[in-house]
């Protein structure tokens, strides 16, 4: 079954928006960064001017200052003026980031979002100052076009928080709160999952090509057959074997394709490749 607690995009999320702290600083915005900040406006939460960019190299975000966004190179001076601050550096990089912005953040003002891949609550509080509130999400690249997956975990009396940031990841596709523990998890399946899947569908394109379509008809009928696997799946609530039965016949060719993919490890592979980006999300990063 799908998880009943899943929250899909709608108007009450944008309505709650009126609750969350403006504006909303995104530091370090790279691709995720830089696909949550799109999302943000055009889900119509917050205009691009109340959204703040930061990053290393300033230039590269030189297109997001003409569309309207506020760039910034200074960490610190993001800080000051947003209230909620989006963490989207790479693992190495957060523990130098957090003690750079630490002096300027306020217990009950500020709210740290991380979406840092296998950094924990624990681990960013000691660089901050006592009782800033901390979040962490993780989102996927389709935040861009308001279809994420996002989870969303904090610990204690930092629950209330996620009242707080929920809303704007709502907004970009469905949520889940989870316990920390489980955000590992979550990232390699939802997060590193958009590429499993992507490979799935470019391997069913080529496959598309190998029986006789052109490239582009093989990957439209590939990308729209997955899309509507999804729906089935999201929109019944039902178990992927319960629609796979719906497709197989006796001795019809969907199974016969199906048992040749199970005895080349098509599913025993996929699991083991979560298994190995699972192992590897849990040592990314390094305690000093």
């Amino acid at each position: 079954m799908i998880p009943v607690s899943i929250v899909s995009i709608g108007a009450d999320a944008l309505r709650t928006m009126n609750s969350t702290p403006k504006p909303v600083a995104i530091l370090g915005a790279g691709n995720i960064g830089t696909a949550i900040a799109d999302g943000i406006v055009e889900s119509g939460c917050l205009p691009p001017s109340e959204v703040l960019l930061t990053r290393r190299r300033r230039e590269l975000l030189i297109p997001f200052e003409r569309r309207g966004f506020v760039v910034l190179s200074d960490n610190q001076e993001a800080a000051r003026r947003a209230p909620l601050l989006v963490v989207a550096v790479e693992p190495q990089q957060i523990d130098g980031l957090l003690e750079e912005i630490g002096p300027r953040l306020r217990p009950g003002t500020h709210i740290v979002v991380s979406v840092v891949s296998g950094v924990s609550i624990a681990e960013i509080k000691r660089r901050l100052p006592s009782g800033v509130a901390v979040v962490r999400a993780m989102p996927n690249t389709a935040v861009a076009i308001r279809e994420s997956m996002t989870c969303l975990a904090a610990q204690g009396s930092d629950r209330k928080a996620i009242e707080a940031v929920q809303p704007i990841f709502d907004a970009l596709g469905p949520t889940l709160v989870l316990d920390e523990e489980q955000m590992i998890a979550a990232t390699v399946l939802g997060a590193c999952g958009i590429a499993f899947f992507l490979r799935a569908i470019r391997a069913a394109s080529q496959g598309g090509i190998e029986i006789g379509l052109h490239t582009e008809e093989a990957l439209l009928i590939a990308s729209q057959t997955a899309r509507g696997a999804a729906t089935l799946l999201l929109n019944r609530k039902h178990h992927p074997e319960h629609e796979i039965d719906r497709v197989t016949t006796p001795r019809g060719c969907t199974i016969a394709g199906l048992n040749r993919m199970e005895h080349a490890g098509f599913s025993s592979a996929l699991i083991r490749g979560i298994i190995s980006s699972a192992e590897k999300a849990g040592r990314l990063y390094k305690k000093e």
